[in-house]
């Protein structure tokens, strides 16, 4: 299969740069239905202007390219091994060019390959079947929602839902509460897939194969069709909201499955995917290797270019505060929830590495009175050896919760800046130091990179490309304050009213 290799390296590309049309019809509905004016609706601007910038530049919607999973049917016959050769050099090839981040970490010593090949990585599943062709489908799954998968064993006493027995009433509780953990941490509004029943290997991986269903397609089991709808339904009224800011569109999709299980385990295992849903697929000629046609692209193309901005103009004031490095305590405790800072100038990135890195070490330039941005950029070298920035959204904070707070004292830091909120320890340390927490819009790599305008330097390169420290001169770069240094937390209080909502549905509701 002379063309399977270059097959691949396109549908790579295509699946970390071009959301499908399914997924971009479910982004628009969300987008119409959210009240104009809101913190939820400037996200969902962002997100669909964020999405037609990776389309036209051809780079990467989100920074985290994430774990690449491929479902490959193929004909009795064909040659397992060479095709899993090739779609290796296809991605190392597409890391090369800037279309994936390298993601693969040994777990022991923490070294990036570089290449995103390693033990694990890629996920690469085939099937065979009896039909004449091969049908190559692709996920690329980000870490930050990865992370928000969860797995229930029944029956259990579910937080807000109480006991969730072995039946459709106790799946019920299951899947709403997963929804309500996710929260914002998970960049949504999302996507879910569940599998019910199996092991708690098989029963993680149905639910990951309901990801690969078109969006708007029909369950053939009319018992988990009508549960679909119910927690679509249900799941919209708790009010978390794109990037968990609140707001009405909370899940865009949800799709379940079953298999059969042991006497013994009853596992409800969701797969959580964030509004940045990448997912492709392709029908190859099984002896060329040559694309034939493009799945999930059925219907319209939705460019979203010429939408109506209107839910992104602000029926109040919203206050604009411009920040510039180095940050000084006083401009820090006049920032309040809900303002929108714009930085210009110095912005630092810091990650998982760093930050475990800045609690026993010095730190490599001086952070008194900067900002830190929780992201690890998709970078590329130039001839001329200058490091240019193709994809910059931030990564998911609650991550970096035991080492803030104390981050912050010990350097001076004034402002992190993440996606998705930060805890308790954090919040304490905001109020004692003088600091805020800053909310990036999640999956808006494109449209961060543009604000970006050089690369100062770059430091703990050991850690390798997504976990060193970058050093970034920035303009117009926008994010909301989500923490002050007063105590306040929007997202402490976005997850106070969804629990509030999220008990409503105790009563049993399905026999």
């Amino acid at each position: 299969m002379e063309n399977f290799r270059q097959s691949m390296y396109e549908l790579v590309t295509e699946t970390s740069t071009n959301l499908p049309y399914d997924v971009r019809r479910a982004i628009r509905a969300a987008k119409e239905r959210e009240n104009a004016g809101t913190r939820a609706a400037l996200s969902l601007a962002t997100i669909t202007q964020n999405i037609d910038m990776a389309d036209d530049n051809v780079l990467p919607i989100c920074q985290d390219t994430g774990m690449l999973t491929f479902e490959i049917k193929v004909p009795v016959g064909a040659n397992q091994i060479e095709m899993k050769k090739e779609i290796y050099e296809a991605i190392r090839q597409a890391t090369k060019d800037g279309k994936l981040r390298p993601n693969s970490v040994d777990s022991l010593t923490g070294e990036n390959s570089g290449d995103n090949i390693g033990p694990g990585t890629p996920i690469i599943h085939f099937e065979q079947w009896e039909n004449d062709y091969i049908d190559a489908r692709l996920i690329i799954k980000g870490g930050g929602c990865e992370n928000k998968n969860i797995q229930y064993s029944l029956p259990m006493e579910i937080e807000g839902l109480g006991r969730a027995g072995r039946d459709l009433d106790g799946i019920r509780k299951c899947i709403l509460h997963s929804v309500y953990q996710a929260q914002g941490q998970g960049c949504s509004a999302g996507f879910i897939g569940v599998g019910i029943g199996g092991d708690r290997i098989s029963s993680y991986e149905l639910a990951k194969k309901q990801l690969l269903r078109d969006v708007s397609d029909i369950n053939d089991n009319p018992k988990l069709f009508e549960l679909e709808n119910y927690i679509m339904e249900k799941g919209n009224t708790l009010g978390i909201g794109t990037m968990g800011f609140g707001g009405e569109a909370t899940l865009l999709g949800c799709k379940i499955g079953a298999a059969n299980r042991l006497p013994a385990s009853f596992f409800v295992s969701v797969a959580y995917n964030c509004w940045a849903f990448r997912r492709l697929g392709v029908t190859l000629d099984a002896e060329s290797g040559t694309i034939q046609n493009w799945l999930y692209k059925e219907g319209e193309k939705i460019s979203f270019k010429e939408d109506t901005e209107t839910a992104a103009a602000s029926e109040e004031p919203v206050r604009e505060v411009v920040l510039q490095a180095p940050v000084t305590e006083e401009q820090i405790r006049e920032l309040k929830v809900g303002d929108v800072v714009v930085i210009n100038g110095d912005l630092h990135t810091g990650r998982d590495a760093i930050h475990h890195h800045l609690m026993d070490n010095d730190a490599p330039i001086d952070l008194n009175g900067q900002i830190i941005y929780h992201c690890g950029p998709v970078m590329l070298k130039d001839k001329e050896g200058e490091w240019h920035v193709k994809a910059a959204g931030p990564t998911t904070s609650i991550r970096e919760e035991p080492y803030q707070g104390d981050i912050m004292k010990k350097f001076g830091i004034r402002a992190v800046m993440g996606k998705g909120g930060m805890g308790p320890k954090t919040l304490k340390a905001l109020k004692e130091h003088g600091g805020v927490y800053l909310n990036a819009i999640g999956g808006a790599a494109q449209y961060y990179a543009e604000c970006i305008k050089k690369v100062d330097g770059v430091d703990l390169m050991e850690f390798g490309i997504p976990e060193a420290m970058w050093h970034l001169k920035v303009e117009g770069f926008r994010a909301i304050v989500t923490m002050d240094s007063h105590g306040n937390s929007l997202h402490k209080d976005v997850d106070k009213t969804s629990f509030e909502r999220l008990q409503q549905y105790s009563e049993k509701v399905f026999s």
